[in-house]
């Protein structure tokens, strides 16, 4: 990677027209902007600079989306699958072509660092592949036998759907939801997340430069409560894919209802991570470090509350505060920077009222707590100590580089401790015991789970949580399940007998 001031420089080149032209909606494959020609404005927040304007959507503009994709969707479903596997792996392409652009304005957009967003667009593009590769079996079903019909089954797209995408790691999650969407034979309207509108905007554009017909995939930005509650009550909007808030799910199926949408949530976590004291210490170590303090903390799937055998909390947590306290805080651009900004001025607020809550609840700061610098939002990497588990840091989301050390005694009360939340995204074990492993993860209340390891991610295998963390699955087979309906047909085998009424 290139020094900061070169990637700011390269930066500047690729944010020139966005500060010229901003981010227009595009639908039907046509830039345009807000039919009401409003804009809201996007900060870095780096340094709380504006980047650009942006087009604030509004239920007419959804139902321009929502129009064109329902009527480029029958064209799109027949399309044939080899064909649509082509345009797939041509977006794929253009993603790595453009992967330096893709990572410094979502470092630019979101305080991401570069570390880790120089691989987004990689990740992006392996989306797409692996769902390109599966577009011609999408439709593949069963032959089932009975004694008087030859039953077979098959799937086909669902149609039109809604993919509502989050503020952190914008890019990737947009492939991870688009990808199979566009795989299965479905049309797409995709509302991103208004603190993050850049990639989303790059995104669309490289799969209309790859061929995608227009309509297939159109892009609306604005707010939650203008353009995504339209989008999520829009009839002809079949299902909604959302990552994103707990409570903001709660709210997308209230407002699904009435038209009787499919959804699926990757929602929040309060993952633990569960340290034994048979576990390899120094791997242990580095594994909870990097699942709470990579991506500024700001994953669904970070090991958010660590769980230590008593017998080994005291070296541990001495370790923990040592490595925590040299992570390096800085501009996301900074090939050196391991931590960068916040989102926006709202998430910095939420995270850091948590510093005065642990005070109050008892906890201790054992590293950060504080603000890093006067300009923008940066957060020194935090861990709170003496936590117990019924403590408000232990039990809601803080989605931010902060980290709750709460210690135990046996294995049932590490495992009490473990599903002692709403929540059930993930959970992370470490353990020599493969005894004690079996046990405790066939009881752990989660969706994920890793032993000896940290979230590694595996595109066939499901992803998705339990409780408040989600409904639904992706990855390999069971994104299809979502974006595509089930379909059984019979055959008779024979004259068989069909009884008669009123003969």
């Amino acid at each position: 990677m290139s020094d900061l001031a070169t990637n700011t420089e390269t930066l500047n080149r690729h944010l020139a027209r966005f500060r010229t032209d901003g981010i227009l909606n595009l639908i039907n494959g046509e830039s345009r902007p807000a039919a009401s020609a409003a804009t809201f404005e996007t900060s870095s927040p780096v340094d709380e600079s504006v980047i650009c304007s942006v087009a604030k959507g509004s239920a007419e503009d959804i139902g321009a989306a929502a129009q064109a994709a329902r009527e480029a969707f029958p064209a799109w479903r027949d399309m044939p699958a080899l064909e649509r596997k082509k345009i797939l792996h041509r977006i794929a392409d253009l993603i790595v072509e453009r992967a330096e652009e893709i990572a410094l304005c979502e470092c630019w957009d979101t305080g991401q660092a570069l570390r880790f967003m120089s691989k987004a667009a990689l990740r992006g593009a392996e989306n797409f592949r692996f769902f390109a590769d599966k577009a011609t079996s999408a439709r593949d079903g069963q032959q089932l036998q009975s004694p008087t019909l030859m039953n077979v089954t098959t799937r086909v797209p669902i149609g039109p759907v809604g993919v509502i995408t989050p503020w952190n790691t914008p890019f990737m999650l947009s492939t991870w939801k688009i990808a199979p969407a566009l795989a299965a034979g479905c049309t797409v309207v995709h509302k991103p997340a208004e603190f993050s509108p850049l990639t989303a905007r790059i995104l669309a554009e490289i799969a209309h430069e790859a061929g995608l017909p227009p309509g297939v995939w159109n892009l609306v930005n604005g707010f939650g409560e203008d353009a995504g509650k339209a989008l999520t009550e829009h009839k002809d909007i079949k299902a909604i894919a959302f990552v994103g808030e707990s409570k903001t799910g709660s709210m997308i199926m209230k407002q699904g209802a009435d038209t009787l949408k499919r959804v699926h949530f990757e929602l929040g976590g309060k993952n633990p991570v569960v340290v034994f004291d048979d576990a390899d210490l120094d791997r242990a170590l580095d594994a909870a470090i990097f699942m709470i303090y990579s991506l500024n903390g700001e994953r669904c799937t970070s090991s958010s509350r660590l769980l230590v055998q008593d017998s080994i909390a005291d070296e541990f947590e001495a370790k923990l505060i040592e490595r925590v306290n040299s992570i390096k805080v800085g501009h996301p651009l900074d090939p050196a920077t391991e931590v960068g900004p916040l989102i926006h001025k709202v998430h910095f607020d939420k995270v850091t009222s948590y510093f005065e809550t642990a005070k109050q609840d008892g906890a201790t700061i054992a590293a950060g707590g504080t603000r890093a610098g006067d300009k923008g939002w940066f957060v020194r990497p935090t861990l709170f100590t003496n936590a117990t588990n019924d403590m408000t840091i232990a039990q809601e989301e803080i989605f931010g580089p902060v980290l709750t050390s709460i210690r135990f005694e046996a294995d049932d009360e590490a495992l009490a401790l473990a599903n002692g939340t709403q929540y059930g995204l993930t959970g992370y074990v470490w353990t020599n015991d493969l005894t004690r492993a079996l046990r405790f993860t066939n009881q752990l209340e989660a969706g994920m789970i890793w032993v000896n390891s940290e979230n590694v991610r595996h595109l066939p295998t499901p992803f998705g949580g339990v409780k408040s963390s989600g409904i639904g699955r992706d990855g390999g087979d069971w994104s299809f399940e979502f974006y595509m309906e089930q379909k059984h047909i019979g055959f008779a085998l024979g004259h068989h007998k069909i009884p008669r009424l009123g003969a």
